[in-house]
């Protein structure tokens, strides 16, 4: 099967119903992704760079030759910065004793190959950089030797082929000097063919349009191999750096206005990080990084990936995120350039609170070193503000009352649509932290391979996509809303419509009416922290002209049991939750099984779904509370309810 793509003042149609206007017919095979699509051709090309353009000897990468010194004297001045300097060269002893890169492709990916590259070439060319020990170097040649023999980087799959530039890119500028002149050969002709020259293909180069991570990442890995070979293909390597700046602009627009990223937390440490790493570059190549930076909401990117992150330490994963947070090495880069010490939290309990050893799985680690040189660990001091409310395609807000108590209250809830990139059926859901326990959670996303390899179409985004086949994915296993056992409407979309940080009732609202069109005329869900001592959750809903079930969920790690008619307990470690429930008519409080129900998803061990039914009369309006009482709020007062609309404002 193969998908053909009408141009000129038409559309591009795929199975998932994308549609784009373009220009030819160009005719691509049904494996090709469908969520990324092919390129019209460009337009007269913007010459940002300039004719009188002299490239810095090498290494001139994010490092010039010297300033090595600068990340020396931090290691020196700072235990912790040193822990992840030894870390980095420990890393870099491991991967000498391993077995060089072989070109193993797991389904449609080499992507785990590419991402490997990079962590090896980055970790030893910094480890030689700062020790000028042989061995780094040359095990770094013989991987990239490696590398350049590979019959091509997997250009059907450009992540793949980006990721690899990069890391070439990387090895073969910072260690330039050490290499031969025929191995420099080797390594140059390698990142021209197999990563430069397949990106100027329109069958490759779909990310181009897409406003999504694979700009980002596709566009930081191919400039990071031009700058690289620079002074032997200037006119080329213009060409790349000229189409980066371009075209980046087009996912550094879901930023705006606010900061929060669309795809969620993961996919925000690929994309962004990514991105600084193409800015971090060029603005060290050209000493500017042609207004990029300043683009709306991109620079306040950094409150919203710090806001994301509980007391536990886990992250709001909603999306297609994993469960566990980690060290983001370009929130140093964020916090250099706003001259925010405070945006480093969360990172610095990170370096701190964990063994610098476990860090040795992130492949861009060493940039840490570049931009993170010269801050003082002990001068990073808390955010000042307890919550944040970004808008844009995925709104969040982020709440929680204290940022030095482990025991502290989190909450971050979303409205948004599921037709955002990588997006769940999730509109409306929340997590919960209260003592030191992740009460309220999120399943995050599944592996694709385990999908893609029994024959799931995972990217669609149509309502009967195959993609909502997936257990974790829809939203009766989410922390929301089911309306007579139906999913979410992928077409609609959730605003977050007030919000207040007042810390006697911190709140936000958001109205999913569209999300739950032809089922409900109206819904709309208000989440607070109350008297810094418990969750309220309030939704309002209105029927129509039938009968309506409406189920409500809250997946958690916790033991569940029911204790009376509208109430429920949950343990963990010790710690104890409560749940009650305030709704009309008749509530039947349930648990629900989280074992899966296919053969392909995943599974779930140590969760449940715990919630009621409640069943509305017909043109009926309705308004339901549930309060979450952790530890000593057991025993509280409950607030009288009062109407959303009446809610305190900022």
């Amino acid at each position: 099967m193969v998908y053909c793509i009408q141009q000129a003042t038409s559309t591009i149609i795929f199975s998932s119903e994308t549609r784009l206007s373009c220009t030819s017919y160009v005719c691509y095979p049904a494996s090709w992704p469908c969520c990324f699509f092919s390129s019209a051709p460009a337009s007269a090309q913007t010459d940002y760079i300039g004719t009188a353009v002299t490239p810095p000897a090498h290494p001139r990468l994010l490092l010039f030759k010297g300033e090595e010194k600068n990340i020396q004297k931090t290691i020196a001045g700072d235990k912790t910065w040193d822990g992840i300097h030894q870390a980095i060269l420990t890393g870099s002893n491991a991967i000498i004793q391993l077995p060089v890169l072989q070109r193993i492709q797991i389904g449609r990916r080499l992507l785990d190959k590419s991402r490997e590259a990079i962590r090896r070439l980055f970790f030893l060319s910094y480890a030689y950089r700062l020790t000028q020990q042989p061995a780094y170097w040359q095990r770094a040649e013989q991987e990239m030797l490696a590398i350049a023999a590979f019959t091509d980087w997997n250009p059907s799959h450009f992540l793949d082929v980006a990721e690899m530039t990069m890391a070439m890119g990387i090895g073969y500028d910072w260690l330039y000097d050490q290499l031969s002149p025929a191995t420099r050969t080797i390594i140059r002709e390698a990142i021209l063919k197999k990563g430069i020259e397949p990106s100027l293909d329109a069958k490759n180069n779909g990310w181009l349009k897409a406003e999504h991570n694979w700009n980002q990442v596709c566009n930081a890995g191919i400039s990071y191999g031009a700058i690289a070979i620079y002074e032997d293909q200037p006119g080329l390597a213009k060409q790349i750096i000229n189409r980066a700046i371009e075209t980046i602009v087009k996912p550094m627009a879901d930023y705006a206005p606010d900061g929060a990223y669309p795809e969620g937390y993961g996919y925000w440490g690929y994309g962004t990080s990514f991105n600084v790493l193409f800015i971090s570059a060029i603005e060290k190549l050209f000493g500017k990084d042609f207004g990029l930076s300043n683009k709306p909401g991109f620079l306040q990117t950094a409150a919203y990936l710090e806001n994301m992150t509980g007391p536990t330490g886990k992250p709001f994963n909603y999306s297609d995120a994993g469960g566990s947070g980690g060290l983001q090495p370009a929130m140093f880069w964020f916090a250099a350039k706003q001259k925010d010490p405070s945006l480093l939290w969360v990172e610095k309990n990170w370096l701190l609170n964990s063994d610098p050893k476990t860090q040795v799985g992130n492949r861009l680690l060493p940039a840490i070193m570049l931009w993170g040189a010269g801050t003082p660990i002990n001068k990073i001091t808390p955010p000042a503000s307890t919550s944040w409310v970004g808008k844009g395609k995925n709104p969040v807000a982020l709440m929680r009352t204290s940022w030095t108590d482990a025991a502290a209250i989190f909450v971050g809830m979303k409205g948004g649509s599921v037709s955002v990139n990588h997006a769940h059926m999730d509109i409306g859901s929340f997590v919960m932290d209260a003592d030191g326990i992740r009460w309220a959670m999120d399943f995050g996303m599944q592996d694709y391979e385990s999908l893609e390899s029994k024959g799931i179409k995972l990217f669609g985004r149509t309502q009967d996509a195959q993609r909502w086949t997936v257990f974790r994915l829809t939203n009766l296993v989410h922390n929301t809303l089911t309306v007579n056992n139906q999913h979410q409407r992928v077409e609609g979309y959730a605003p977050i419509t007030a919000s207040s940080a007042k810390p006697g009732f911190m709140q936000a609202t958001t109205d999913m009416t569209a999300v739950y069109k032809g089922a409900l005329s109206k819904a709309q869900r208000g989440i607070a922290i109350v008297d810094k001592t418990y969750v309220l959750v309030q939704d309002e809903v209105e029927t129509l002209n039938e009968a309506t079930t409406i189920r409500w969920t809250l997946l958690t790690p916790a033991s569940v049991t029911i204790t009376g008619s509208h109430k429920a307990e949950l343990t963990k470690d010790g710690k104890k939750l409560q749940l009650e429930v305030n709704a009309p008519g008749a509530v039947t409080m349930k648990t629900w099984s989280t074992d899966p129900p296919n053969n392909y998803d995943a599974p779930n061990p140590g969760t449940t779904l715990t919630g009621f039914e409640v069943t509305l009369p017909a043109n009926t309006k309705a308004t339901i509370t549930v309060t979450l009482k952790p530890g000593k709020a057991a025993g509280t007062t409950t607030r009288s309810i009062t109407p959303l609309a009446n809610w305190p404002q900022q």
